[in-house]
């Protein structure tokens, strides 16, 4: 079969995993997350705290980019941006996200939808100050989402920064960069299973207590 030949309708693969009851999850949709964080990184998924996150403008036109979870508790799930990023300028006016973490290897996938807002710069500072020396000059040199004249105006942009702050010398925080936490107002669990009647359990916040519900698949 040549690439021309490929045909996505005929592209299936039969799930064959255990079910999921509803007496198995926990009590909380973030406790439950950490179960099937570790799980996933027990399985060796490819970068299990990628997740696909998607905002949208006042106006409902949408958008979505994979990025990188960074820290989750019961508050929520963290992650780090250019505040003047699309996504930082959309979650601005429209706070309103939805986070997809698609752990195909294990047939399973994890989908929030909440309410973002900043972290404290504290917090981003000391996540700042974990990250790798290149990734701290990188949040300086691309000014994210805008556009640029070529590749070597970033590289430019990367090499006086690199000059200016040498390994081993501290990298101020960018004012524009720092982290946003996704509270959760909706978290759904979905396992693959034989012939598409896969397990859907949907943990929704009311009246501040997280009921589960199980959808049709």
């Amino acid at each position: 079969m040549t690439d021309q030949d490929l045909d996505p309708a005929v592209m299936r693969k039969q799930y064959r995993s255990e079910i999921v009851e509803e007496g198995s999850l926990a009590d909380t949709p973030m406790a439950q997350f950490a179960r099937w964080f570790q799980q996933a990184a027990d399985a060796h998924v490819f970068e299990p705290n990628a997740m696909v996150v998607s905002t949208a403008t006042p106006e409902g036109r949408p958008s979505s980019r994979t990025v990188l979870l960074k820290q989750f508790d019961e508050r929520g799930f963290v992650f780090f941006t250019n505040y003047g990023s699309r996504k930082g300028r959309e979650i601005e006016a429209n706070p309103y996200v939805s986070l997809l973490f698609p752990w195909h290897p294990i047939a399973r996938q994890v989908v929030v939808t909440g309410t973002a807002s900043r972290v404290g710069r504290d917090e981003t500072a000391a996540y700042f100050r974990s990250r790798p020396h290149g990734s701290q000059l990188g949040a300086w040199a691309s000014e994210q989402s805008r556009v640029i004249g070529s590749r070597a105006e970033l590289d430019r942009r990367y090499a006086e920064l690199e000059a200016r702050y040498p390994e081993g010398e501290q990298v101020p925080v960018p004012t524009e960069w720092g982290g946003l936490r996704v509270e959760p107002d909706m978290v759904e669990f979905w396992q693959g299973h034989e012939n598409r009647l896969h397990d859907r359990l949907r943990y929704a916040l009311e009246d501040g207590k997280w009921r589960v519900d199980r959808l049709c698949p």
